[in-house]
C-alpha cells in the first residue's frame, strides 16, 4: 500500500575529511541546481555521531575508509513522477558536467550509494 505523501533520493557518501570545505561547495550549487528543477528540499549532513554498538554504523555501511567522514544527503520531490521529471533535467544540465568534473577531484562517485524512496509511515 502506498503512503501518501513525497517521494525522496536518498545519499550515502563517503568524503575524505580533508575535501570537506570543498564538498561543501559543491553540494551548495548542487542544492541550487535540484532546487531549480523540482527538489522541494534539498539537504546534506555530515556525520556528527556514528558511534553504535547494537547495529553496523554508517561508516560500516558507506564503506568509509580511514581519514574519511560519512554525508547522508536527501531531495524531496513532491511524488515519483516529478522526482523522474526533475532528475531528467538536472542530469541534462550543463552545470552537472562541471560538477561531475568537480567531484572527482573530491570524492569517488562509485562508492556513492544512491537511491529513491516512497514513504512507509509519513507523520
Amino acid at each position: 500500500m502506498k503512503v501518501p505523501g513525497n517521494y525522496v533520493d536518498g545519499f550515502l557518501i563517503p568524503v575524505p575529511k580533508d575535501k570537506i570545505d570543498d564538498y561543501r561547495a559543491l553540494a551548495q550549487s548542487a542544492s541550487a541546481i535540484w532546487r531549480e528543477h523540482g527538489a522541494l528540499q534539498y539537504t546534506e549532513c555530515i556525520a556528527d555521531d556514528l558511534t553504535t554498538d547494537f547495529c553496523r554504523s554508517f561508516l560500516s555501511a558507506a564503506g568509509a575508509n580511514e581519514g574519511e567522514t560519512v554525508i547522508f544527503a536527501w531531495a524531496v520531490f513532491a511524488d515519483r513522477e516529478a522526482r523522474d521529471e526533475a532528475n531528467a533535467r538536472i542530469m541534462a544540465d550543463p552545470r552537472m558536467q562541471e560538477l561531475g568534473a568537480r567531484s572527482e577531484a573530491i570524492f569517488d562517485c562509485k562508492r556513492m550509494a544512491f537511491g529513491g524512496f516512497a514513504p512507509l509511515v509519513a507523520d
